[in-house]
C-alpha cells in the first residue's frame, strides 16, 4: 500500500506482554456523525485500532491548509489543531468502541495540551499524518442515561512524537441535557441572542488577533476597554452546526487570539503557544456578554511567558485558560514547566 495512506507502528505492550504491530490507515476521514461534525471537510480522524483494554491508536490527517487552523508564517501547523483532534477522536471513540449512543450530548469540562516538539509540526509538501496513542479511562460513569470519560494521548507525527494532550468529558442523554441547560429563556432566535449580547465591542482587525480572515476574528474591545469574546453564529468552522451555548473550541480561540494580541508585539520575533491548560465550570450562553479578563503568570521555565485568561459572563467564571508561550525560535521548555493535568473543572462547557 501506498506509504502516504498507511503507518506501521510498533506498540509497547503493557507489563509482561509483548509488542503489538499496528497499522493505521489514512485513507479517508471517518463518518462525520461519529465526530460531531457536520462538514466532511471538518473531520481530521481517519481510523482507530484498539491494541489494549482501555488504550487506543487513533490516526489523523491534518490539512496543509485550513480555513482557520492554518500554519503559521514559518509553516508551522496551528496548535489548536491538536485540541480538535483530540475532542474527535474521543467522540468517535465513545461511539465506535465504548457503547455511548449517537444520541447523547457531549459536555467537555477540561482539556490541555503541551507541545514537545516544534519542528515535527511543520508542514511539509504532503499532509501530516498524525498518530494519538490514547488511554481511556472512565469518570463518574453512571450509564446509560450519563457517562463520564477522560482521554490522554501521546501524539506523534509521522513516528515523531512531538505533544501530548487531554481532555475530560461527560456524555448526557437528551432529557437530561436539556434540563441541565434550561433557563426559562425560549424564544430568543439565535441571531437575536447574538446580536443582542455582543452589539456593545468592537471586533478587532485579524491581523491584530494572528489571523488572515476578518471573520476569523471572535475578540473585540469596548470603549471602556474592556475585552470581549465576539461569535458569528454562521461561522462555517467554529458553529459547523448548529447549538445552543458557545462551544469550547471557541472560548479557546477567543483566549489565544487574545494572548496573541497581548504578546506577540512584546517579543520582536513573535510568540509561539507551547502549551494550555483550560477548565470550563459552566456553560457560556448565547445571549450574554462573554468579558475576557487577562493576567500574567509567574515565568514558569527560562523565556516562557504564561498568560491566564478568564473567560466571565455575568458574575460567573465559565472557563479558565492558562497558556504558555514561547518566543519564536527558541526551543520547547524543560518538562519542569510543562502543564499536568490538575483539578478537573467541576461544571460544563462544549
Amino acid at each position: 500500500m501506498d506509504q502516504l495512506c498507511e503507518l506501521s507502528t510498533r506498540v509497547p505492550g503493557e507489563p509482561g506482554t509483548a509488542a503489538v504491530d499496528a497499522s493505521l490507515k489514512f485513507l479517508q476521514p471517518v463518518s462525520r456523525q461519529l465526530v460531531h461534525r457536520a462538514a466532511v471537510a471538518e473531520v481530521f480522524i481517519t481510523d482507530a485500532l484498539q491494541v489494549g483494554k482501555d488504550r487506543f491508536l487513533v490516526g489523523a490527517q491534518w490539512p496543509r491548509d485550513h480555513a482557520l487552523y492554518y500554519p503559521d508564517a514559518q509553516g508551522m501547523c496551528d496548535p489548536l489543531l491538536l485540541t480538535e483532534t483530540v475532542r474527535q477522536a474521543l467522540v468517535y471513540l465513545a461511539h465506535e468502541y465504548c457503547g455511548i449512543p449517537l444520541g447523547h450530548r457531549f459536555v467537555g469540562s477540561d482539556t490541555h495540551f503541551e507541545i514537545t516538539d516544534h519542528e515535527a509540526l511543520v508542514v511539509g509538501d504532503t499532509p501530516l499524518h498524525v498518530t494519538l496513542d490514547v488511554q481511556w479511562s472512565w469518570l463518574a460513569n453512571r450509564p446509560p442515561r450519563r457517562f463520564g470519560m477522560q482521554v490522554d494521548a501521546v501524539v506523534s507525527v509521522a513516528g515523531r512524537e512531538c505533544a501530548r494532550a487531554g481532555l475530560s468529558v461527560y456524555a448526557v442523554d437528551e432529557g437530561l441535557y436539556r434540563r441541565l441547560r434550561w433557563r426559562g429563556a425560549e424564544g430568543q432566535g439565535r441571531d437575536e441572542a447574538a446580536r443582542v449580547g455582543h452589539s456593545a465591542a468592537t471586533r478587532l482587525p485579524a491581523a491584530d488577533v494572528g489571523r488572515l480572515r476578518a471573520k476569523d476574528s471572535v475578540l473585540g474591545r469596548t470603549e471602556a476597554g474592556e475585552w470581549r469574546l465576539l461569535v458569528d453564529l454562521h461561522h462555517a468552522v467554529l458553529f459547523d452546526h448548529p447549538g445552543d451555548h458557545i462551544p469550547l473550541m471557541v472560548t479557546l480561540e477567543g483566549a489565544r487570539q487574545l494572548g496573541y494580541r497581548l504578546l506577540h508585539r512584546h517579543h520582536d520575533v513573535g510568540a509561539v503557544l507551547r502549551a494550555v491548560r483550560m477548565d470550563c465550570p459552566a456553560f457560556a450562553d448565547l445571549d450574554e456578554p462573554v468579558r475576557l479578563c487577562a493576567e500574567l503568570q509567574p515565568p514558569v521555565a527560562s523565556g516562557v511567558t504564561g498568560l491566564c485568561i478568564r473567560a466571565v459572563q455575568g458574575e460567573d467564571t465559565v472557563a479558565t485558560v492558562t497558556m504558555e508561550w514561547l518566543p519564536r525560535g527558541l526551543p520547547a521548555a524543560s518538562e519542569e514547566g510543562a502543564f499536568s493535568r490538575g483539578a478537573v473543572g467541576s461544571g460544563v462547557a462544549v
